[in-house]
């Protein structure tokens, strides 16, 4: 008997797509009866800053644009939106969310791309330990902190990946706010057995917070 998957019946396709269409509307809910606004995005929701984050403040709120990325040997070269959300909940840390999408030449959204979720912990020396979770397997904690009032640098510690995720080693990233008041980034990185190159850009506009 073969191994190979079979065709889906006409009725399977039928159900499959009610299942789809039920699932549609159970997406992101949102609950009022948590013990305490948590959600921290706007700086007016009467929760205070931490002192420890105040020069951090300029970061609070959500963040969108393009940016420009390079994948040795797989997409090669590529261009992207992102959205960036920097909320706080009155703790000495940023919470951080990132979610890109893949743009065509003429900026048309193609499919979604990288996301990304993590924290920003201030330390009692203003250090900062950064830690992420990507959504295709990886895991970074990172060390930095300012470099001046309007930017910050962090270079990773230590990099860990589940078994189906791309190979990366290392990466290093700096974050400023710009004259123009706009947040941009660069980051290097180390991928597929490569030494550190230059591995995403971005420009983004402070939309939100």
């Amino acid at each position: 008997m073969s191994d190979s998957p079979q065709p889906e019946t006409a009725f399977q396709t039928l159900e499959n797509a009610a299942l789809a269409a039920q699932a549609s509307g159970r997406n992101l809910p949102m609950f009022d009866d948590l013990p305490m606004d948590l959600s921290g995005v706007n700086q007016w929701l009467n929760i205070e800053l931490a002192p420890e984050c105040l020069p951090l403040a300029p970061l609070l709120g959500v963040w969108r644009g393009e940016g420009e990325a390079d994948y040795p040997s797989l997409l090669g070269q590529f261009h992207y939106g992102q959205q960036l959300t920097f909320s706080h909940d009155g703790r000495a840390l940023l919470h951080y969310e990132s979610r890109a999408w893949l743009l065509n030449t003429s900026g048309q959204v193609l499919a979604p791309a990288a996301r990304e979720v993590g924290w920003w912990l201030v330390q009692p020396d203003e250090g900062i330990e950064l830690v992420l979770a990507h959504a295709f397997g990886i895991c970074e904690i990172y060390y930095g902190g300012p470099c001046n009032e309007s930017s910050w640098e962090f270079t990773s510690d230590t990099v860990v990946r589940t078994e189906s995720a791309r190979q990366t080693t290392e990466a290093a990233r700096l974050y400023g706010i710009v004259d123009d008041g706009d947040l941009a980034y660069v980051e290097e990185r180390a991928l597929r057995g490569l030494p550190m190159q230059p591995h995403l850009s971005a420009k983004l506009r402070h939309v939100a917070g």
